[in-house]
């Protein structure tokens, strides 16, 4: 058995850039992670990772449910503002992608008047969702888990319309210093972290405006 404290063997790239990763850049009593030169994107070392059905056990220990008001409160911190960038939602259509054992945020932006579907592997794996094109992307409290980000990103590029708006919900990595202590990370499903640098190097490379809302809300509109 692989023991998760110990780096892997193998060459390692960075899952989102694919830059060559040369040296760990920080190991606590559980893991080691990486931290891209590139494209500054934290991530555990893959040895770490958990099997799906280990990830999924996880996942369905999750109390969400769309009649809890605290709940809706917290993913009202992504709803608001981006319901305001939107402004007249008629017409225009979303995807909560993520959206997993208890999906509410689709129907919270229902309400609002926008046309959302939802998608998850796990707990709502409809593979016809992903061959559409929306005007919203949404994922909230997921992109942290993707083990291989590049492949998330890449099929939401697919799927956003010119000038769509990817709604994002992810704690902002902190600096090495608070990394340590960082509770977030602790999660043993949390692999990628993603801080101001990687989420403006992606808005560079592929062409939206960034704007981070709070530490924890980051909203990219396509510029074409």
């Amino acid at each position: 058995m692989t023991n998760p404290s110990l780096p892997s063997l193998a060459a390692v790239s960075c899952p989102l850039c694919a830059a060559p990763q040369e040296l760990i850049w920080l190991q606590d009593l559980k893991r080691c992670y990486y931290r891209c030169e590139n494209c500054a994107l934290i991530f555990a070392d893959p040895a770490s990772h958990l099997s799906a059905e280990a990830e999924k056990a996880i996942y369905q220990q999750h109390e969400n449910n769309p009649a809890d008001a605290g709940y809706r409160q917290f993913l009202n911190k992504l709803a608001a503002p981006l319901l305001a960038k939107l402004g007249d939602c008629t017409g225009l259509t979303a995807l909560d992608f993520g959206s997993g054992p208890g999906p509410t945020l689709h129907l919270m932006l229902q309400e609002a008047g926008l046309n959302t579907s939802i998608y998850d592997p796990y707990f709502a794996n409809d593979p016809t969702k992903l061959l559409s094109q929306y005007d919203v992307i949404c994922s909230t409290e997921a992109i942290e888990h993707f083990y291989q980000p590049a492949k998330e990103w890449s099929l939401w590029l697919t799927m956003l319309r010119p000038q769509g708006t990817l709604a994002l919900m992810t704690r902002l990595a902190p600096d090495k210093a608070r990394f340590f202590s960082w509770h977030y990370k602790n999660d043993p499903t949390h692999v990628s972290f993603f801080g101001r640098e990687t989420f403006e190097f992606l808005a560079s490379r592929d062409g939206f405006s960034l704007e981070i809302i709070e530490p924890d809300v980051i909203l990219l509109t396509r510029l074409a």
